[in-house]
This record gives C-alpha cells, structure tokens and sequence, in this order.
C-alpha cells in the first residue's frame, strides 16, 4: 500500500516537472527557430548587396565609353536575390553613411534609387588599402527590417534593422 502511494506520488511529481519544464523548452526551440531566420535573412540581404555591388563595378564596355550600369539595374539584381531566397524586397529601408571622395578628383555620386537600395560610384573603401594609394570602387547598401514574435519575451514584436554593405574595388 506504501510503495502504490509513492508510486502515484512520483508520477504527479513528473507531471509537474513537465508542466515547469516544457513551455521553457519550447520557449528555447521557438527563440533558436526565430534566431536562425534572422540570420537567414542576415546572410540573405548581405548577399544581394554583394550581387548588386558586382553589378555596380561592371563597366558597360570600353568602345562605348566605359559607363557605370544604371541605378536601376543594380536595384533589379538586389531584388532577384533577395525573391529568390523569399525575402520581400519591398520591406528595405534606406541607410546612407557618408562616404569619403576618391582621391581621383572626380565627385563620387550616390544614387537612392526606387526601392531605397543606394549605390555610391567613386567612393574610398575601407578600411584603405595597405601601403599606397586608396583603393577606389562602389558600396551598395541598405537596411532590412526583421520582426522577431517571441511571445512571453521582451523581443516580442521588436524589430531590429539588418544593414548590408558591400564594397567592390572598380577596374577604372
């Protein structure tokens, strides 16, 4: 008769072990599944800023005078990575830090075009090339709004800005 108490007294304990134990678990699983989108979308947005950067540096061809692409063009190539990953374009945000001039002499020119993607064209990189003279390209960046729904915690409905920069040296 003892050991059948103590035995239905230990699976209430369980039972209330698991009543303690599993919403933080749960918790835990929902915070690393809402973490890893947002490194996902991190990772996502840094590499359409790549993409369009290399778009930028391209130079049209020599025998037409070497023009930078459009604006335009670069924006369309940031917006096929970013569908291409499920990632909706229309949520970026504008992010401009202020870039030095090329030691060349020629102004750089910053461009926001349509969906707030903004590309500078003879712009200094950092951080500057070692010994020599500074190495002279294009940035492309923009910022990326990301909702976290964590319920129960303080990041519930926060929403955190992801920049991404990309810098590519232009063969002028």
């Amino acid at each position: 008769m003892i050991c059948k108490r103590i035995a239905e007294l230990a699976e209430g304990a369980e039972i209330a072990e698991a009543a303690l134990v599993l919403p933080i678990f749960f918790m835990v699983l929902l915070g690393i599944y809402w973490f890893g989108m947002a490194f996902n979308t991190y990772a996502t947005i840094n590499r359409a800023a790549v993409a369009g950067a290399r778009v930028a540096v391209a130079q049209t061809c020599s025998t037409c005078g070497n023009t930078a692409p459009l604006a335009s063009t670069v924006v369309s190539t940031v917006t096929q990575v970013m569908q291409a990953s499920s990632v909706n374009p229309s949520k970026i945000i504008t992010y401009s830090p202020v870039y030095t001039n090329c030691p060349t002499g020629v102004a750089n020119i910053c461009t926001n075009a349509n969906q707030n993607v903004t590309v500078c064209n003879n712009v200094q990189l950092t951080p500057p090339a070692s010994p020599g003279a500074a190495a002279c390209g294009v940035i492309v960046s923009f910022q990326y709004p990301y909702k976290f729904l964590l319920p129960f915690t303080s990041l519930n409905m926060q929403t955190i800005d992801l920049s991404a920069e990309a810098q590519m040296k232009g063969e002028f």
